[in-house]
């Protein structure tokens, strides 16, 4: 009896609204907050936010070359393991594993689960039902464990299942963000915010950066803007992060040498354009500078929204007091669905590891429905336990690093790939190839540059992570 293959089964629309599903969850509606502290004015809010968009843009389209060229299951781990060796490409699967993956899934489950608690307060964050060993877990705690158990389940039926849920709750969260945007433009728009952001678009303040000594008394204005605007990236850099799940499904896709490369540009593209309209429409409900000990929502500003939810904050002014039941309404449809398509497409990284001796080796087979069962609920127990421990939010503070190192190596690929496979197929060429992909490393390592100097406390632990994946590989690489 021949072993189960992979279904063929995501179209072009599919594999963009995954695309779209998993970039989008709550960072849109929350990181402009600890942005506008960064660097205040709303031309800087909209700068850093277009910066992070043509970023993340400039790296989809060079991934469509690697996408056209290796249209197999795992993805980016498979381009990393071909341009260097297994070793790379295994320190990158460790990393998504332990961190980067279920921890993005454990803190979006979260974030549906507080949004429920809005709803439903019994799944508040604050209704404590048990300790264990001293640490409390909370409902919402539970229910984020509930969600993604079952969307774990969901995914084990087969693919066509995952993506009907993707494709459900994807358009249903654009179409939301949408309506959100023209109302805040059109009907939540006043003459406070209006006078407060556009008579002085382009100020800025880096009083937060003087105030904890990160950067030097003296510094030139323009070194320190820089310094400044890396540091606030990375709000933006998450909530624009994922766009590289869809290459984890290629065994899936059909035509994937085509359909890939196409739906990279389609939904970052589409992300991006919704990202900066969302900041936009922000501007004209909220004034960006704020006091933290006002009582109201227009005094507290975009900068202190109430616990830096700016999207609820917009959403009281535009509905009054059914904003925030709006809001959290539309998170929980948003993070449900972020989180269905970052199940469905890590997995798939699980099983080429375990096809290469590098993961269990259960991960590597299909079940009856042509999906990797196995290598779905490892993945679903490790971002549980993440949730029950409470660190999932530090812990995707601490790879931003990680997460930018391995888009360099990955974009580097490309090089070495020509050099290596210059006869390859290569259906999709990088767009603006060499300077563009040439201009991500240079901005990515900028970035990384930054942090390591203005944030050493958590970069460091990202470059730890990495780091505990080399001798766990030689472990598995003896015993395969």
């Amino acid at each position: 009896m021949s072993s189960p293959e992979f279904k063929r089964d995501l179209k072009l629309i599919d594999a963009t609204m995954i695309v779209v599903g998993s970039m989008i969850g709550s960072g849109i509606f929350i990181v402009s907050a600890d942005i506008a502290r960064s660097v205040g004015g709303g031309g800087m809010l909209l700068l850093v936010w277009a910066i992070t968009g043509i970023v993340t843009l400039i790296a989809a389209l060079s991934y469509g070359e690697l996408a056209g060229m290796m249209p197999k299951a795992g993805g980016q781990y498979v381009y990393l393991r071909e341009a260097y060796n297994p070793f790379v490409g295994f320190l990158y699967g460790w990393t998504l594993f332990t961190v980067i993956q279920t921890g993005t899934i454990a803190a979006v489950g979260v974030a549906f689960a507080k949004y429920t608690g809005i709803l439903l307060p019994v799944f508040s964050e604050k209704n404590i039902l048990f300790t264990i060993a001293s640490l409390p877990i909370s409902a919402a705690q539970l229910l984020s464990i509930v969600s993604i158990a079952f969307l774990t389940w969901l995914n084990i039926r087969g693919v066509h299942a995952g993506k009907i849920v993707q494709n459900i709750f994807t358009s249903t969260k654009v179409i939301a963000l949408i309506g959100l945007i023209l109302l805040g433009i059109f009907l939540g728009a006043n003459a406070t915010a209006w006078n407060a952001n556009f008579s002085d678009f382009w100020s800025v303040d880096l009083s937060k950066w003087d105030s904890i000594a990160l950067i030097p008394t003296g510094t030139p204005l323009t070194y320190a803007l820089i310094a400044a605007i890396g540091t606030a990236m990375v709000g933006s850099l998450f909530s624009s992060d994922a766009w590289n799940n869809i290459t984890f499904t290629a065994g899936e896709v059909v035509n994937p040498k085509r359909t890939i490369p196409m739906s990279l540009a389609l939904g970052t593209g589409i992300v991006t354009l919704l990202y900066i309209l969302a900041n936009l429409a922000y501007l004209f409900v909220l004034p960006v500078v704020g006091d933290a000990a006002s009582s109201d929502v227009i005094g507290r500003g975009i900068q202190f929204a109430s616990t830096e939810r700016v999207g609820a904050a917009a959403a009281e002014v535009i509905f009054g007091g059914k904003g925030a039941i709006i809001m959290a309404s539309l998170i929980m449809v948003s993070t449900f669905g972020c989180n269905n398509g970052l199940i469905l497409s890590g997995a798939r990284v699980y099983y080429a590891m375990a096809k290469d001796g590098l993961f269990f080796k259960k991960a590597g087979e299909l079940n009856g429905n042509s999906v990797p069962a196995a290598a779905l609920v490892v993945q679903g127990i490790w971002a549980s336990g993440l949730c029950l421990s409470g660190k999932y939010g530090a812990l995707l503070d601490y790879v931003v690093t990680a997460v930018l190192i391995f888009y360099i190596l990955t974009i580097a690929g490309i090089f070495i790939l020509r050099r290596k496979q210059p006869n390859a197929e290569r259906p999709y060429k990088a767009f603006g190839y060499p300077y563009l992909p040439a201009l991500y490393i240079l901005i990515a390592t900028a970035i990384i540059l930054d942090l390591i100097v203005l944030k050493w406390d958590t970069t460091k632990w990202g470059l730890a992570i990495i780091l505990t994946g080399i001798p766990v590989y030689f472990v598995w690489n003896r015993k395969s």
